[in-house]
């Protein structure tokens, strides 16, 4: 009986340890968030690696994916580059599908996710409107809502600077530049409020319209909003250092 009254102090007091552990973690993710805010109030923006931020995996395939093909309607949607029409932002529909044991050797997406392709023309981001699965040629960027828009992301992420960042970065596979997720979490992302994100995707947005809807202007106008909403891009997404 003593024994018995001994392991139910033991479990008692590690229970109250790992309560112990977990408020602290909380109140350490609490002062953290809380501190982000104040230099976001302050300087207008944060500098975070974006791995701090957001999870961050490359892609899988199950060998021979040909073995996982399957027309059949409770497949799994199987997302390849083939699969993106120029010029867009969503992926929105796949032309195959993989089996579910296929999906369980895969990385599996879901809608909202960004996907970024990894190689060749590396670093191009697309979200998704669909669940799926990714193969190796991608990498998967979830759990990014605490401190990103989605909107702002997408522009972010195709913005000169971060694009050059990522090609002087990418590794070298033979002849080919290849994108790996290390990369991708290593960089400084600047970081404004929520409301200053949304400020900036509205402007972007409606340069963007200009830019890509043909009925707007005559071409030579639009060539001529494309180079400024170019600009108001990169200025709008790049932020002098602290202090500077």
């Amino acid at each position: 009986m003593l024994l018995t009254f001994a392991a139910a102090d033991d479990i008692i007091l590690t229970d109250r340890q790992t309560d112990r552990q977990t408020d602290r973690q909380t109140d350490r993710q609490t002062d953290r968030q809380s501190l982000i805010k104040l230099l976001q109030y302050v300087f207008g923006y944060v500098a975070l690696p974006f791995g701090e931020i957001a999870t961050i995996v490359r892609g899988a395939s199950p060998r021979p994916i040909r073995s996982y093909i399957t027309t059949d309607k409770d497949g799994v949607c199987w997302i390849k580059i083939g699969d993106v029409k120029p010029n867009t932002k969503y992926i929105v529909s796949t032309a195959e599908k993989i089996t579910k044991e296929g999906a369980e050797k895969s990385r599996y997406v879901k809608k909202g996710d960004f996907i970024l392709s990894n190689s060749m023309s590396f670093g191009r981001p697309y979200i998704l409107k669909i669940d799926g699965c990714i193969h190796d040629g991608w990498l998967a960027i979830s759990d990014y809502e605490n401190w990103l828009l989605p909107d702002y992301l997408y522009h972010l992420l195709n913005s000169n600077e971060i694009q050059q960042e990522m090609k002087k970065k990418a590794s070298f596979g033979g002849a080919v530049q290849n994108l790996n997720a290390d990369i991708v979490r290593e960089l400084e992302l600047p970081i404004p409020s929520l409301e200053k994100q949304s400020d900036i995707v509205a402007i972007l947005d409606r340069f963007d319209t200009l830019c890509n809807d043909l009925t707007t202007g005559l071409p030579a106008e639009i060539e001529a909003r494309q180079k400024q909403y170019e600009y108001y891009r990169d200025k709008l997404l790049t932020f002098k250092e602290l202090g500077a």
